[in-house]
């Protein structure tokens, strides 16, 4: 697969997101069925996989850590810190917790799980107002010193608190929601991004897949499935959103290739410095996913899109209101 660069950090074009392993769409996988879908993925040219602290909490990184161990020196590992989580038990506590002392405990804790002597991209899963960004950026400046860290990044920041942190440890990436249905980032986050250096990481890049055209009005979701609490997924707001899917399908019929393929070249387009980060626990879906890396979208494509999404108002928050306040400060 091709790569393309975060920063200076190279990766494959498309990276892996390890979330859907953690049971946030229903159960947790099978481990030994999760490790073979994630050695799949490398198979196929996948080098940038991304966990965090809070999938499990620390399931996720254990497996991670597992699954990759044969090929560690082949591949990108990115994980996240920032939440209240404690860094012995694993026991979520209420709000945010990017306090210096409390990061130190947590990175020391996910080079165990991952089973790693250094973190190729370490993450601010969300920015904590109680902490001076660049406390933090410091602190991770100390781990980069410290051979703990390789790269520093930033998940769902905004746009002036990117540039102040930037100012103390150089930010390799930002990772924040971006689809052709979540569309928050283009005003201000992708051309800093551009004016600084720093790659992009778009996460549900197919809408938690929505976008795929695989769900509709009638789809149920099992209880512990996040979408089953989210706006964007009632069922008149999957009603109401089915007009972008029409676009992407009908775009898709004409490549001769998938909605998902579609939503993900989609992106690929935007700029060079992205590099989207599917999610899925099936393997011929990730086979699927990485056809776009080599789908071509014309200009014709690409203005329809477009034309066509700029004249379709998207029905549904993409997170619940308290998720969303912690976004973009």
């Amino acid at each position: 697969m091709q790569t393309r660069n975060l920063g200076d950090l190279t990766v494959s074009k498309l990276g892996f997101g390890m979330m859907s392993f953690a049971g946030t769409y229903g159960e947790a996988s099978d481990k030994a069925d999760a490790i073979r879908v994630i050695r799949g993925a490398h198979e196929q040219g996948v080098t940038l996989f991304d966990t965090a602290e809070a999938y499990g909490p620390f399931t996720n990184e254990t497996l991670v850590g597992e699954a990759l161990a044969p090929i560690r020196d082949r591949v990108v590992i990115a994980t996240k810190f920032g939440w209240n989580i404690d860094s012995e038990t694993g026991e979520r506590k209420p709000g945010l917790n990017s306090r210096p002392d409390h990061v130190r405990r947590a990175v020391d804790g996910m080079l165990k799980r991952l089973n790693v002597e250094k973190i190729d991209l370490l993450y601010q899963h969300r920015v904590d107002p109680e902490v001076p960004i660049e406390d933090v950026a410091g602190l991770v400046k100390e781990l980069i010193a410290a051979g703990k860290v390789g790269h520093f990044g930033l998940s769902e920041a905004g746009a002036g608190t990117i540039r102040r942190a930037h100012a103390v440890q150089r930010v390799t990436a930002i990772q924040s929601e971006y689809s052709l249905w979540t569309r928050d980032p283009e005003p201000e986050i992708l051309p800093l991004c551009e004016e600084l250096g720093i790659g992009f990481v778009p996460w549900s890049p197919l809408g938690a897949g929505f976008l795929t055209g695989k769900v509709d009005a009638t789809t149920s979701f099992d209880a512990k499935d996040f979408r089953a609490n989210s706006p964007r997924f009632t069922a008149e707001a999957r009603e109401a959103n089915q007009t972008i899917v029409d676009l992407i399908k009908r775009i898709a019929v004409a490549r001769n290739a998938t909605a998902a393929q579609v939503a993900l070249a989609w992106l690929l387009a935007r700029k060079p410095f992205i590099v989207p980060i599917f999610g899925t626990r099936r393997l011929e879906r990730v086979t699927e996913n990485l056809g776009a890396a080599d789908l071509v979208l014309t200009s014709d494509d690409l203005s329809e899109i477009d034309r066509t999404a700029s004249q379709i108002e998207i029905v549904g928050a993409r997170l619940p209101e308290a998720v969303l306040k912690l976004s973009y400060r």
